[in-house]
C-alpha cells in the first residue's frame, strides 16, 4: 500500500513539474545554482581543514616555535622555526619526548650529466624523519636512506626529471658544483594539503661538514634561527607540560636570562596551516577565519536558494488551493497532502543536486585557477561527504517544501473553496521576512565585495616609498672568488640598465634579521629598548629603488670608511630613538651587534614588507658577506633587450649556473594573492546571491500579480494607467527591501572593520558604500518586479474579470 501511494506521489510530482514549465525551471536552476554554490565552497572547506591530516601520528606532532622579545618585553619576533641545537637538547631533557626531527630548508643547483636546473624546496632532513612523518617511499630504504653524511632523496617527478626511467639509487650528483651526494631513495610527493612540499632530502649529518655548515654551528649557534623542529609526543600527553618547563630549559643552556628575551613554544602539526601566522613559515598558509567565513557564504547561497524556492512555492500554490479543497472533500486526510507536497519537493531538489554535481564538475577547473587549489570532484564522492550531501538533500527539500505543505493542508476545505485562502496568503509575513533575509544577504555581500575592491585598489596605488616597477631582482651565486663590481659595470652596459643594487633581502619579503642597537648615552654607549630591523646594502640600493633621503646621504664609494662604520636608518627608527628631525640623527654615534660607527643618513620612510605590517625601524649597512639578492632597474622602453642583456652577461660568468629571475612587481601582486581571490569569490557570490533573491522576487510578483488580477482589472475600467498600476504593484516589494538594507548595512560595516584590521595601512569605509549597494539592490529588486508589473497591467481588463 505505501508503495503504491509513493510511486502516486512521484507521478503527480512529475506531472506537476512537467505543467507548470517555467515555474520548475526557475526553481531547478535556483536550487541547483545555491547547491553548486555550496558545493564548490565545501570542497575548498574540505581542503583548507585536511592539511597534515594525512600524517599517521597528525595528532601527535608539534612543531617548535622561537619569539623574540624586546626590551620592553613585546614580541619583536615570532618565528616558526628555531636554532639548531634545541633540538638534539630537547630530546636530551625531556625523555618522555618520542622523537625530534629537524629540518633545514635551503636550495642548489643539482646537476647529473648534462642536466643542471636550480632546485627549490630542498630540505636537509634527519634520518628519522620517516617515523615522525608519513612518506610514501617508492625506492629505497627508509630507516636507513638518510643514514650517511651526503645522502640524498629525490621525489618521483624530480626523479623523472633526472634520470627518465633509470632507476636512480645508487646514482651521484653534484650540488652546487662542489660536492657530491648518492641518490638513496625516492619518496612520493606530499598530498597539496601539506604545510610542507620537499623535492628532495638531503642526509642531516651532511651539514656537519664544514662546506657546508659545520657541527660547531649546529651544536652551539643560538642565532641562526632557520631550523624547522618537529616533535612527536605521547599518547595524550599534555604539550602544556613542556611550554612550562622552557623557560628553565632556555636558561640552563644558552644564558641565565634567555627566558627574558626568547620565548619557546609548541604548534600542533594540524593547526600550522589554518592557525599559524609567524613570520617565517615554510610556506604560506590559509587562515581558519576564512574558512569560517567561506562556510558562512556557502549556508547563506544554500538558505537563499531554499527562501527563494519556498516563495516560489507558495507563490504556485495559490493555483493548488482549489486542489487542495477538493482532494479534502473526498477524504484525503492532511498528512497525505503533506507528503504530497513534500515528496514534490524532494524530487525537485534531486534534480537539483544531479544538476549541482555537473555544474561542478564544468566549474571545478576554473575555481582550482583562482583558488590555487587542486581540487577534484572524487572529493564529493568520499563517504562521509555524501551522507553529509544526503542530509543537505533531505533538509533542502523538506525544508523548502515543508512551508506551502504544511500551510496550504492548513485551510478547511470551505474556506479554500470560497476563495478566503486568497487574503490569507495575499498578508504572508513570512514571505516578507524571507524576502528581508535574502536581500540582507546579498546587501551584506555587496558591500563587502566594494571594500574589498577599495582595499585592494587603494593598496596597488600606495605609495610605497620605493620604485616597484621595472626592477628585475635573481641571487647572485654563494662564491666568494665573484668579482661583483666588474660584472655590475658589465651589466650597466646596456642602455636599459638604470642602476643595479645588492641587499640581503629585497621589498615585499619579511624583515627577518635583527641584534641590539646602541646609542649615546652620556660618555658611553648603551643598548636601546626599540627593536630595529637590519637590512644589509651596498651603495646602489637606495638608487636602484629610489628611496628618498629624509637627512643626511647615502652610501659612497667615495668614503671607504661607509662599509666599515657607516649607518643609514629609516625616518621611523629616528623618531623612536628620540631624534624629531632626522637632521638631527646625522653625525650621531651608534653601534648595532658587533658594529660601532656613525649614522650618515636618514631615509623616508619606505614599506619594505607588505601593508599588513606597519613600517618596521631599519638600520641599513654594509656585510659584504650578506649581499645576495642583485636588484637590477631597467629603463621602460627596453626591458626584454636589458633582461636579454643581463642573461647574456650571466652565463659568460656564471656557464654552469641557469639564470633565474623575476620582477619585483609580480612578487608585489603575490602578496595579496588570498585578499585578490577573495575580493573575485565575493563578487561572484554576492552576484549569485542577487540573483537567486531576484528569482524570489519574480515568483512573488508573479503570486501577488495573480492574486490581484481582479483588481488589477477594476482599477483599469476605472480609469487607472499602466504607470499608477505598476507602481501600485511594485511598492510593496520596496518595503522589505529596505529593511534588508537596515538590517545589512552595520552588520557589514562590522564585518568589513575587522576584516580591514588585517592591514596596517588601510581605506576607510565610506558612506557611499551603503548608499551604492542600496541603490543597487533597490534597482535590481524594482527592475525584477517591474518586469511582471508591466505584464499585469498591460493585460486586457476583461480577460482579468472573467479570470478564476
Amino acid at each position: 500500500m505505501h508503495t503504491i501511494m509513493f510511486k502516486n506521489y512521484l507521478k503527480i510530482a512529475f506531472r506537476n513539474l512537467s505543467k507548470h514549465k517555467v515555474f520548475s525551471f526557475i526553481n531547478i536552476s535556483g536550487v541547483s545554482l545555491g547547491l553548486t554554490c555550496f558545493l564548490l565552497l565545501a570542497l575548498y572547506v574540505k581542503d583548507e581543514l585536511a592539511y597534515d591530516r594525512f600524517h599517521e601520528h597528525a595528532d601527535r606532532i608539534y612543531r617548535l616555535n622561537r619569539t623574540f622579545l624586546a626590551n620592553d618585553g613585546t614580541e619583536s619576533l615570532r618565528l616558526g622555526h628555531a636554532a639548531p641545537p634545541f633540538g638534539p637538547l630537547v630530546k636530551q631533557d625531556f625523555p618522555q619526548v618520542e622523537q625530534v626531527v629537524r629540518m633545514l630548508e635551503t636550495g642548489a643547483l643539482v646537476t647529473y650529466g648534462e642536466k643542471r636546473f636550480s632546485e627549490e624546496q630542498m630540505f636537509a632532513a634527519e634520518a628519522n624523519i620517516f617515523k615522525v612523518f608519513t612518506f610514501k617511499t617508492d625506492r629505497g630504504n627508509p630507516e636507513k636512506a638518510l643514514e650517511n653524511p651526503f645522502s640524498i632523496m629525490f621525489s618521483r617527478p624530480m626523479a623523472e626529471k633526472y634520470f627518465g626511467k633509470e632507476d636512480p639509487v645508487g646514482k651521484v650528483v653534484r650540488l652546487d658544483n662542489q660536492l657530491d651526494y648518492t641518490v638513496t631513495g625516492v619518496f612520493e610527493p606530499l598530498p597539496p594539503q601539506s604545510h610542507f612540499h620537499p623535492n628532495f632530502l638531503v642526509s642531516f649529518s651532511s651539514l656537519n661538514d664544514d662546506r657546508v655548515y659545520g657541527a660547531e654551528g649546529l651544536r652551539s649557534n643560538w642565532g641562526n634561527n632557520s631550523f624547522s623542529t618537529f616533535l612527536l609526543l605521547p599518547k595524550n600527553y599534555d604539550p602544556q607540560k613542556l611550554t612550562a618547563a622552557f623557560p628553565a630549559f632556555q636558561n640552563k643552556h644558552i644564558d641565565a636570562n634567555a627566558s627574558k628575551y626568547s620565548v619557546l613554544s609548541l604548534t600542533k602539526l594540524t593547526d600550522i596551516h589554518l592557525r599559524s601566522h609567524l613570520d617565517s613559515e615554510i610556506e604560506g598558509n590559509g587562515d581558519i577565519q576564512y574558512v569560517y567565513l567561506f562556510s558562512a557564504i556557502a549556508v547563506f547561497i544554500l538558505l537563499i536558494a531554499c527562501i527563494n524556492y519556498m516563495n516560489l512555492a507558495t507563490a504556485k500554490s495559490a493555483t493548488r488551493a482549489k486542489e487542495v479543497g477538493m482532494r479534502k472533500v473526498i477524504g484525503a486526510v492532511r498528512a497525505q497532502l503533506i507528503n504530497q507536497f513534500l515528496s514534490e519537493s524532494v524530487v525537485l531538489v534531486v534534480i537539483s543536486v544531479a544538476l549541482a554535481f555537473l555544474a561542478v564538475a564544468l566549474c571545478l577547473p576554473l575555481f582550482n585557477n583562482f583558488t590555487q587549489k587542486q581540487l577534484a570532484v572524487s572529493a564529493l564522492l568520499d563517504p562521509t561527504f555524501l551522507l553529509i550531501l544526503l542530509g543537505i538533500t533531505l533538509f533542502t527539500g523538506l525544508a523548502a517544501g515543508s512551508y506551502p505543505a504544511f500551510f496550504m493542508t492548513g485551510f478547511q476545505p470551505i474556506a479554500v473553496l470560497k476563495g478566503r485562502i486568497a487574503t490569507a496568503l495575499k498578508n504572508g509575513a513570512l514571505r516578507q521576512t524571507l524576502v528581508v533575509a535574502q536581500f540582507a544577504i546579498a546587501v551584506a555581500l555587496i558591500i563587502s565585495t566594494t571594500v574589498i575592491y577599495n582595499q585592494m585598489h587603494f593598496i596597488q596605488n600606495y605609495k610605497l616609498g620605493y620604485a616597484k616597477d621595472q626592477i628585475v631582482t635573481f641571487r647572485m651565486p654563494d662564491d666568494s672568488t665573484t668579482d661583483v663590481e666588474a660584472i655590475r659595470q658589465r651589466f650597466k652596459e646596456h642602455a636599459g640598465v638604470r642602476e643595479v643594487g645588492r641587499s640581503s633581502r629585497i621589498p615585499s619579503g619579511r624583515l627577518l634579521d635583527s641584534w641590539e642597537a646602541y646609542v649615546m648615552k652620556g660618555d658611553s654607549m648603551a643598548p636601546t629598548e626599540i627593536n630595529i630591523k637590519s637590512l644589509s646594502v651596498d651603495e646602489d640600493f637606495i638608487p636602484t629603488y629610489q628611496i628618498q633621503m629624509a637627512a643626511g646621504r647615502n652610501f659612497s664609494r667615495q668614503h671607504p670608511t661607509d662599509r666599515t662604520n657607516g649607518f643609514i636608518i629609516n625616518s621611523t627608527a629616528a623618531r623612536l630613538l628620540g631624534w624629531k628631525n632626522p637632521a638631527d640623527a646625522i653625525g650621531n654615534r651608534f653601534g648595532y651587534g658587533q658594529m660601532r660607527g656613525q649614522i650618515i643618513g636618514v631615509t623616508a620612510d619606505y614599506h619594505f614588507e607588505s601593508l599588513h605590517q606597519k613600517v618596521a625601524p631599519i638600520v641599513m649597512f654594509y656585510q659584504p658577506g650578506r649581499l645576495g639578492r642583485v636588484s637590477v632597474h631597467v629603463a621602460g622602453g627596453n626591458i626584454q633587450q636589458a633582461v636579454a642583456h643581463i642573461g647574456s652577461v650571466w652565463k659568460e660568468r656564471f656557464p654552469d649556473v641557469p639564470f633565474q629571475y623575476y620582477f619585483l612587481d609580480e612578487r608585489f601582486g603575490e602578496l595579496y594573492a588570498r585578499e585578490q581571490t577573495q575580493q573575485l569569490l565575493f563578487g561572484i557570490f554576492a552576484g549569485i546571491a542577487i540573483f537567486i533573491s531576484c528569482m524570489g522576487l519574480l515568483g512573488l510578483s508573479m503570486f501577488m500579480a495573480e492574486l490581484r488580477t481582479k483588481e488589477i482589472g477594476v482599477r483599469k475600467v476605472l480609469g487607472a494607467s499602466v504607470p499608477g498600476i505598476v507602481g501600485l504593484l511594485s511598492k510593496d516589494f520596496l518595503k522589505p527591501v529596505l529593511i534588508a538594507i537596515l538590517i545589512a548595512s552595520p552588520l557589514a560595516w562590522y564585518g568589513m572593520k575587522n576584516w580591514l584590521q588585517d592591514f596596517a595601512y588601510h581605506t576607510d569605509i565610506q558612506w557611499w558604500v551603503f548608499v551604492l549597494a542600496g541603490i543597487l539592490s533597490v534597482a535590481i529588486a524594482l527592475f525584477t518586479v517591474s518586469f511582471q508589473s508591466i505584464r499585469a497591467a498591460l493585460m486586457n481588463p476583461v480577460k482579468s474579470l472573467k479570470s478564476e
